[in-house]
């Protein structure tokens, strides 16, 4: 199998629309979940710094803007990534933006598919999904919606979806769906699946425009799965490399003020998948020590920062991870502008 970063680079960049693929040698991605913690930063200060550090990601030249979604979360998780993703088309003229993933079983189905061709439209047909399913009963329950439907939610939803935007949807009598605007490409935006399971590769490969599995063990069957229905594979993007990059002239100086951060998040994660059956790469830890230990959260020198994006082919960034001080992210992105991407 061809290498994750070799995969990177001749699919991912066919997730954007060619109208907004990055002038830079190597894709850079700026992600957000928006937690906020007692220790870190308000709401009101990250989602305020979200919007400025997106208008760096776009003069800078980076691919993506991806936006996350959890619900019933302490932290305040970014719950609404559709209308975070429309503040940030509104703040932006090119950067790509991702929402990965979207919880489609969640969602009145209407209502979804009249706010993405609004979307659609008023992004200039920026903004492309991951659908997934979601692993936590909370989320379901807050929602009053069934965990257990929720693999056959996802594919009911997409098949509506597409009809939707094709002008062809139906109500459960037959009758035509007056869902208006039409969006402004052809079918709407990218539908991509994320997955954990082969069944996640073979449902991709039915009913998606891409995949973005969490291991790139989940590339080969998603391949194979295309090749049997004769259709060519979408985009494919495993998760791979550190959670977290944060770049600093000082690791060792920068990391106590991150640590706590780091924490929180590993345990926050690695809570909800244990419950789930441990399905990604965040583990519950005890101390910060185990979680730098980890190699999940980086801080790196910017020559460090460099190696490690020419040996991935490509550059994620966590910036506000965990609630992070909005000033301290300014001085990494700063290093990345001005000491890691001349290099790149």
């Amino acid at each position: 199998m061809q290498s994750d970063a070799v995969w990177f680079e001749r699919h991912y960049d066919r997730a954007m629309s060619s109208t907004t693929r990055t002038a830079l040698p190597l894709p850079v991605t700026l992600r957000y979940d928006l937690r906020s913690v007692p220790f870190g930063r308000p709401h009101s200060e990250l989602y305020s710094a979200m919007i400025e550090q997106v208008r760096w990601a776009d003069r800078v030249g980076a691919e993506s803007v991806l936006f996350s979604e959890h619900h019933a979360s302490a932290d305040g998780y970014l719950p609404s990534p559709v209308i975070a993703a429309a503040v940030v088309a509104g703040a932006t003229s090119r950067v790509g933006i991702l929402v990965s993933a979207l919880l489609l079983p969640l969602y009145d189905l209407v209502r979804l598919a009249e706010d993405l061709a609004v979307l659609d439209l008023a992004s200039a047909g920026r903004v492309d999904l991951v659908i997934g399913a979601g692993y936590r009963p909370e989320e379901y329950a807050l929602h009053e919606r069934n965990f257990a439907g929720r693999f056959a939610a996802i594919e009911h939803g997409v098949e509506f979806l597409r009809a939707a935007w094709t002008g062809t949807a139906t109500n459960a009598d037959g009758e035509a769906l007056p869902i208006t605007p039409m969006p402004l490409r052809p079918g709407g935006p990218r539908l991509m699946l994320g997955g954990s399971s082969p069944a996640s590769a073979r449902r991709a490969a039915r009913i998606a425009d891409g995949y973005f599995p969490v291991s790139s063990t989940l590339v080969q069957p998603y391949l194979d799965a295309c090749s049997e229905l004769g259709r060519a594979p979408g985009p494919v993007r495993p998760a791979t490399g550190p959670m977290f990059v944060h770049v600093s002239e000082d690791p060792d100086r920068t990391w106590p003020r991150i640590a706590e951060h780091a924490l929180h998040e590993t345990n926050s994660y690695g809570g909800w998948l244990a419950a789930a059956g441990d399905l990604g790469p965040y583990a519950q830890l005890d101390d910060a020590d185990a979680v730098r230990d980890s190699g999940n959260y980086l801080v790196l020198t910017p020559d460090d920062c460099v190696a490690l994006a020419r040996q991935q082919g490509h550059l994620t960034l966590h910036p506000l991870m965990g609630g992070l001080d909005p000033e301290l992210a300014a001085e990494s992105l700063d290093l990345v502008e001005s000491k890691v991407l001349p290099k790149l």
